[in-house]
């Protein structure tokens, strides 16, 4: 999967979204078709999400490891690679090094 560089024509949130004590920022965007995405990133840490709406998580820069709900085993994610949660549900995320910069498509 080649990386995402950028949209064109999107708005863009301009306050931040903080969670986990700064461990995870991300902006909201929108593109033109009323698209909604967040672009992000995630600082060294283990944390636990929870979707509503479906999501896919793509990476841009770094590595994690992810553990979706219900699943006994970790799978490691780098740029160019993504992964889906399903709406409704959750997961951990490990970051370990350099911060893992993400875009989070939502479903």
């Amino acid at each position: 999967m080649a990386i995402t560089a950028k949209f064109d024509g999107v708005a863009v949130t301009t306050q931040a979204n903080v969670y986990f004590d700064g461990k995870c920022v991300s902006h909201g965007i929108q593109l033109a078709d009323g698209t909604r995405k967040s672009v992000g990133v995630i600082l060294p840490a283990s944390l636990t999400f929870n979707t509503g709406a479906p999501e896919i998580m793509e990476g841009v820069a770094g590595s994690c490891r992810v553990r979706l709900k219900g699943a006994a085993e970790w799978e490691t994610y780098g740029a160019g690679e993504s992964f889906d949660v399903p709406g409704n549900s959750s997961f951990d995320i490990e970051v370990a090094g350099e911060p893992y910069h993400y875009i989070c498509h939502f479903g």
